[in-house]
């Protein structure tokens, strides 16, 4: 259903304390300036654990606007104003900080989730990235449950980044000292900042005939295809002493095999083009000595995976080829990454033969596994987690469905792609319904 959001206050959340002189320029590193100039968000609904009764919206945004307050102290990056692709100026002006009305009630959302109607609850459009880092927005239904809406700049931080500041946001809020994140923000050091001209990070970027739909996979249907891609009778499925797919290597190779059966152009007369599966890989484990996870910025990079062609649509040995690629991304991938200029000529070439045509990526980003529905503020754990319709072509965002070892699939996808994938037999065959 269409949902009406009405904008009733904005207003401007200071760090509780001045950043001191020393910190007031916060270096982009070399990743922070070739990720894409977009906002990252999140919707976190909440519902009373008392259907009647009701949140006490004044208490929980006066609460809400303290703790972000005290929180920004730690990540004061975040309340500063970005200048360019270079530096954050720390200078603690603050981050927005809007509450809405929302005129239906929570269930209507989220009993079967719009994608592109969750974009309403969150306070930036999220191609258009400005010089503010972070935006909340509070949305209050009519039944009296909330939806927090969050936007971070990909400019600056990577999901775990972003999971790290609400979880230490949370536990202020809750008074809980104890679970308080403080961030390390060591990324130009490691990944000193390049001169980049001649490669755009806004590739891939696009709002023009891409959609945007969630597809949920039970835990029952992804045990299934965890069976299919690994050790059984094919002969390109892993080989048994290697450890079983999980969760997410299963329903990648899977959405991957339909994306290829629905999309792929076969014929003589079809312009040539390679295929390439792509999946985000956190460097902070990768580094050595490793990094610890609240390691502040964008310390991640990509696996590309180009499978063989006798693959085929089944993608039985895909795992293994993918596995292969993640495997390279070690201590030396990290040690040429620092020094920049190799990395820079390969993005450089593969977003320019993603722009002519030759190059056709999907791409996955996995939050499973992040702790989505511990984020308590005082008022209890999410009813439920979301993402609104984002704005890249072919990108399959994974978050872990509530209980029960499903996931939740939002698959970003030019509309003509996606309708083929929704007409294919076999995808629907393990999809369940959004409800």
């Amino acid at each position: 259903m269409k949902v009406e959001v009405v904008v009733i206050s904005k207003e401007i959340i200071r760090p509780s304390s001045p950043t001191p002189d020393h910190l007031r320029t916060y270096q982009l590193s070399f990743l922070d300036q070739i990720s894409p100039p977009v906002y990252n968000p999140l919707v976190i609904f909440y519902s009373s654990s008392e259907p009647e009764t009701k949140f006490d919206i004044v208490e929980i945004s006066n609460q809400l606007k303290k703790s972000l307050s005290n929180a920004l102290t730690q990540f004061y990056p975040l309340a500063g104003r970005a200048q360019g692709n270079l530096f954050i100026d720390c200078n603690d002006q603050g981050i927005p900080y809007l509450e809405t009305r929302v005129k239906c009630q929570l269930s209507d959302v989220i009993q079967n989730p719009i994608p592109v109607e969750l974009n309403k609850f969150i306070p930036f459009q999220l191609d258009e990235v400005v010089d503010i880092s972070f935006g909340v927005q509070l949305n209050i239904f009519e039944c009296g449950g909330i939806a927090l809406g969050l936007c971070i700049s990909h400019k600056i931080a990577d999901a775990l980044s972003f999971f790290n500041f609400i979880k230490t946001w949370a536990a202020t809020a809750r008074q809980q000292s104890d679970h308080l994140v403080c961030p390390q923000f060591v990324s130009a050091k490691l990944f000193p900042p390049k001169n980049i001209s001649g490669y755009s990070p806004r590739v891939g970027i696009t709002k023009e005939n891409i959609v945007t739909r969630m597809f949920v996979f039970e835990a029952s249907k992804i045990e299934a295809l965890k069976s299919k891609y690994g050790a059984g009778d094919h002969s390109k499925s892993l080989e048994n002493h290697q450890k079983p797919p999980s969760r997410v290597e299963a329903l990648s190779a899977f959405i991957w095999s339909r994306f290829m059966a629905a999309t792929q152009v076969k014929s003589d007369i079809a312009p040539k083009r390679i295929y390439a599966i792509v999946h985000a890989v956190n460097l902070r484990t990768r580094i050595d000595p490793p990094l610890p996870e609240h390691s502040f910025g964008n310390l991640y990079r990509i696996a590309m995976t180009i499978p063989s062609l006798d693959i085929g649509e089944e993608c039985y040995g895909l795992l293994s080829q993918v596995r292969d690629q993640v495997k390279k991304i070690d201590k030396h991938y990290v040690e040429k990454l620092q020094k920049g200029s190799e990395h820079l000529d390969f993005i450089k070439q593969t977003s320019d033969n993603v722009f002519k045509g030759e190059l056709v990526t999907l791409n996955f980003t996995s939050l499973c596994r992040f702790p989505l529905y511990e984020a308590d503020f005082g008022w209890g754990n999410p009813t439920w987690v979301g993402s609104p319709a984002l704005t890249f072509n072919n990108l399959v965002v994974f978050i872990d469905a509530k209980s029960g070892g499903g996931i939740e699939a939002y698959i970003n996808m030019k509309e003509e792609d996606l309708a083929k994938i929704e007409g294919d037999g076999e995808f629907l065959a393990f999809v369940s319904p959004n409800v």
